[in-house]
């Protein structure tokens, strides 16, 4: 999003025309005291927001509930000197199901401190995740975010632009399938297919208008969640015009389930760089 403050009233436009119920924004480049709370308590949301300065921020907004928040998950590393933990993950309970709005640090260079920072932030992400599913198989949980990898070679342009650099690498590719494999499916990509399907386009050397994009935003669903999964899309459009956020909305519809007669469609994606 690279900042609510300056795109909050299309963050909130856009809540309006999507009419979803629950959505996770990542890059809020806020402290919470900034973060434009009132323009979607307005609409009827909720609001759960950790932001520690200008840079990282993550919310979640809901209309069906927000219970029990929680700002970081159990061994997410810090950075720094001396190293503490950024905001860039916050948990919520909403209508039943616990969403997660993550933001995965970008590794930078493949040689930077940073590239292992962010190895070490999916594996945390990851045992956190299989604990909870240890813990309760039928939990419905949500990962929902920038996750600054591409899984797959047709989620860039060109693989060849690549080479060298991060996002791309074995390392990153198999920390991403480690959380996939420690329970949590891939919900959007079965009802949107590559190749050509992205989520992200640089801001830069036109890369919008060349098809030239990434997809690293996720929604990552534990068994239960996914199993309710009935309709996911890439909502480009919203990637045009004046303001827009580099990444566009991904979005997940559900049937209803033991806590939520109608369906309900989570957000995710909102941000990222």
């Amino acid at each position: 999003m690279n900042s609510v403050r300056a795109r909050g009233e299309r963050i909130a436009a856009w809540l309006q025309r999507s009419d979803v119920d629950v959505a996770a924004v990542q890059e809020t480049k806020c402290r919470d005291d900034q973060f434009p709370t009132e323009l979607f308590t307005d609409l009827g949301y909720e609001v759960a927001h950790h932001g520690l300065s200008q840079w990282n921020g993550v919310a979640v907004l809901s209309r069906v509930g927000l219970t029990d928040v929680q700002f970081g998950f159990p061994g997410q590393p810090g950075w720094g000197e001396p190293e503490a933990p950024e905001a860039r993950a916050l948990g919520a309970t909403c209508g039943g199901v616990r969403v997660w709005s993550l933001y995965v640090p970008n590794g930078r260079e493949i040689d930077d401190p940073h590239y292992s920072y962010k190895l070490r932030w999916l594996e945390a992400l990851r045992a956190y995740g299989a604990e909870c599913l240890d813990e309760d198989p039928r939990a419905q949980m949500a990962l929902c975010g920038d996750f600054n990898v591409a899984p797959q070679d047709d989620d860039v342009w060109d693989m060849a632009e690549f080479e060298g650099k991060t996002h791309v690498t074995k390392p990153e590719r198999d920390a991403f399938t480690s959380v996939v494999d420690a329970g949590f499916a891939e919900v959007v990509r079965p009802f949107a297919p590559g190749p050509g399907v992205y989520t992200y386009w640089d801001y830069k050397q036109l890369s919008f208008p060349k098809r030239k994009g990434m997809r690293i935003d996720f929604v990552l669903a534990s068994p239960a969640l996914a199993s309710r999964v009935s309709g996911a899309m890439v909502d480009r459009e919203e990637r045009k015009g004046k303001g827009a956020s580099d990444h566009a909305p991904v979005m997940v519809d559900l049937d209803g389930g033991a806590d939520q007669e109608s369906a309900a469609a989570d957000a995710a994606g909102l941000g990222g760089a």
